[in-house]
């Protein structure tokens, strides 16, 4: 039986095998993924951004990086070594010997396959008296042919070599280790024992050890997990949190600390900065002991922060530091939202301690937009615009215009904007322009429902509401172009508003369930008899009744006219009543019943279709958003001020702002770029009545846009659950029926088992 034999490489073919396929697979993915983009790509979009986000800090500083970066060429070089050492092991594997070839006794004997037996008996004599090592010949060549010429004449020979490719016979299994031979040479042993403990003993754990200590000090979001349980404490110690103090519990997180992150510093000059920044700032509780809002790093981040908001100029160094603490700052307030909300769902569950107020987690909104535009709170939404400053708002509030916000300003006519901005040049003014235009319109619809319901406009008391919120983001250059355009005349708005009302009372009408008016067909047919009923009780007028003048109630028969109007009311009211007592004949009673019941019935089906459609049209929309990954890359934001291109994001949620609460978790928008569909869900109340809610849509990158729509909820209380539902209901007959049958086939199997 053939057994296997393990070898080391000893002319080290097999490891030239192994090293290329180690490489191959190093530098093909590296270059896939590593390998610099298209710089004319990216150029193509920084040129396209230019008209509008040209004064942006981010875009400057990108534009200084992409000429002085040098990584990109560093990437390439690197990759292309790589490749060069890949074709070089490739051009060596490829002139490598074969050292396992298919035995062929034809090719060592010099003949041509199916030669015959005599031609192969002249060949070997020829051959042996060439190569005998008698007559000083090769030895090793003349055992070959004498094994070749044995394979072609000696039966077992050639059955071995036909079977087994061999005419000895099956051989043992050979296995080449890819590794060449002195790896394993005595000599080396200590060499190589070293290399390995090295590896495998000191770099591995220390590799591995510190890529995991480093990820479990962060959570998903990359936020240090003590500084998210930072947050928590302070929003649980002070669950209604103004701006001054969200902005001292904001620096205070350890991202800013050069203990947990290396990318903080604290450098000698701060000692002479920071309190210089401090006197022009003003108040800003440096007096406060707190910790950790007394620590020398929170003070100078906070410092930072609220010198950033002032736009204040500071130094170089300090400059830098401003940068990091301000990029840091939108993913923290993103955290602490995150945090509130956990706290108010835990608030919500177990009770036991109070909830964030809503007035916190919107203040955690506001001071994103604030450090993304670099404005105070009390800051006029205009000066997000290039070429404003403060002397310059006193045209724009002026009793002619009073604009005080960015709608305001959109809805002024041209020559009145013109006019109010002329202290701006031709060159300002269409910059402002094109600034405003990029800015965002959101047009914003809400849809109420019960989803899984019969009843799915019908709201009771503990079922789980679900507001469908459909966002739509256009630029404000299009507001600009529609209020340009030829306003209709009056007589076309009142021409379609007719149609509108129409429509929208066609659409109320819809709204009703289809199954709900499937469980209400008798009910509806009852009512339309009563209202014939009522119809002809209105047929026949009532008296008209008057007052004399000394106060008593006298009718129409005390004059000749009046006589006469009663007379032909009276004739009137006669014909209607014969022609009502004619149609209300029994026939034709039921002849309109029937058609009337044929009808709703076809309104009913033409209903039933259209919420089919709808429910598996939202079906397969939420199958869509389960699936498919949207990218986060929406629009640029316009931004003066912040270090570092920042796209639009939303929060959407909502709230009871009379009881300042939070009813669905608030939404972060971060695929909005043409339109966007959202679900919120929350649970409606346990008691029965009106309440008043808002929908609320915030932005994270500009001041001034956001929106909110009331939303009136009617609760109404829930049905009371059967306990004895007719269709458990089994009648007595049917169960002894049952027993019956079950008692006859135990009797037939017992009948069997006795035959058998």
């Amino acid at each position: 039986m053939a057994g296997q034999q393990f070898q080391y490489d000893d002319s080290g073919n097999t490891f030239f095998y192994f090293l290329t396929s180690f490489v191959g697979l190093i530098v093909i993915p590296a270059t896939y993924y590593l390998w610099p983009r298209d710089q004319n790509a990216e150029q193509l979009r920084l040129k396209s951004l230019r008209r509008v986000h040209s004064r942006c800090l981010w875009y400057r500083l990108r534009l200084m990086k992409s000429q002085q970066s040098i990584v990109p060429t560093l990437k390439k070089t690197a990759l292309m070594f790589g490749w060069a050492i890949f074709l070089l092991l490739a051009y060596k594997v490829s002139k490598l010997d074969r050292e396992y070839q298919e035995y062929n006794p034809y090719e060592v004997l010099s003949l041509d396959p199916g030669a015959s037996l005599p031609e192969i008996k002249k060949q070997y004599r020829v051959l042996s008296l060439k190569f005998h090592p008698d007559r000083g010949g090769d030895e090793a060549m003349f055992m070959r042919i004498a094994k070749a010429y044995a394979a072609l004449t000696n039966e077992q020979s050639r059955k071995n070599w036909e079977i087994y490719g061999n005419p000895d016979g099956p051989g043992a299994t050979s296995f080449g280790i890819a590794l060449p031979a002195w790896i394993v040479d005595q000599k080396n042993s200590m060499l190589v024992l070293l290399v390995y403990g090295l590896a495998f003993m000191v770099i591995l754990p220390v590799v591995v050890g510190t890529w995991w200590y480093r990820s479990i000090r962060y959570s998903g979001d990359q936020i240090l997990i003590n500084t998210t349980q930072l947050f928590m404490h302070f929003m649980y110690k002070t669950p209604n949190m103004n701006m001054k103090r969200l902005a001292m519990v904001l620096t205070a997180a350890f991202e800013f600390d050069p203990r947990s992150n290396k990318e903080a510093t604290i450098r000698p000059t701060d000692n002479i900065e920071v309190p210089q920044l401090i006197r022009e700032l003003g108040n800003i509780n440096v007096k406060k002991k707190e910790p950790p809002f007394c620590y020398p790093y929170s003070l100078k981040a906070r410092v930072l922060v609220l010198s950033h908001l002032a736009r204040m100029d500071v130094s170089e160094e300090l400059e830098e530091d401003q940068r990091f603490v301000v990029k840091k700052s939108p993913a923290l307030l993103q955290e602490m939202i995150n945090v509130g909300c956990q706290l108010t769902m835990m608030a919500n569950s177990r009770g036991g301690f109070h909830a964030p107020r809503l007035v916190t987690i919107e203040n955690c909104m506001k001071l994103t937009q604030m450090i993304v535009q670099g404005l105070q709170e009390s800051k006029s939404p205009l000066l997000q615009l290039p070429h404003f400053e403060e002397e310059h708002l006193r045209y724009c509030i002026s009793k002619k215009y009073k604009v005080r916000s960015l709608q305001d300003l959109v809805s002024l006519k041209d020559s009145d904007r013109r006019a109010m901005l002329r202290f701006l040049g031709e060159e300002k003014y269409d910059e402002v322009m094109a600034v405003l235009g990029s800015f965002p319109h959101i047009s914003m619809d809400t849809k109420l429902q019960v989803l899984d319901d019969e009843d799915s406009s019908n709201i009771t008391a503990g079922s789980i509401v679900t507001v469908t919120v459909t966002l739509a983001r256009k630029p404000m250059a299009e507001v600009f172009e529609k209020e340009q355009g030829p306003s209709p005349c009056p007589g076309e708005e009142a021409a379609t508003a007719a149609p509108a009302e129409e429509a929208g009372e066609a659409s109320k009408g819809k709204s009703k369930q289809v199954w709900q008016n499937k469980n209400k067909v008798a009910k509806k047919m009852a009512k339309s008899k009563k209202k014939k009923l009522t119809k002809k009780k209105a047929a026949t007028p009532a008296p008209v009744k008057s007052k004399t003048a000394n106060g008593n109630v006298a009718g129409n028969e005390g004059t000749p006219a009046a006589k006469e109007d009663d007379e032909e009311l009276s004739d009137k009211g006669s014909e209607s009543d014969e022609g009502e007592a004619a149609k209300d004949s029994p026939s034709e009673r039921d002849e309109d019943s029937d058609k009337q019941s044929d009808t709703e019935l076809d309104e009913m089906a033409g209903d039933d279709e259209e919420e089919w459609e709808a429910l598996q049209q939202s079906i397969q929309r939420r199958e869509r958003a389960l699936l498919e990954t949207k990218s986060k890359v929406t629009h640029a934001a316009y931004s003066l001020y912040y270090p570092e291109e920042k796209q639009e994001w939303w929060w959407l949620y909502i709230a009871d702002r009379r009881d300042q609460t939070l009813v669905s978790m608030p939404y972060h928008v971060c695929t909005l770029k043409d339109s966007e569909e959202v679900e919120l869900k929350f649970p409606a109340p346990s008691k029965t009545g009106n309440y008043q809610y808002s929908v609320i849509l915030r932005s994270d990158s500009y001041l001034g846009l956001d929106q909110i729509k009331p939303l009136k909820l009617e609760v109404h209380e829930a049905k009371a659950v059967l306990d004895n539902h007719p269709q458990w209901d089994i009648p007595d007959t049917e169960e002894e029926d049952e027993e019956q049958e079950d008692s006859d086939g135990i009797e037939e199997s017992e009948d069997d088992d006795d035959n058998d």
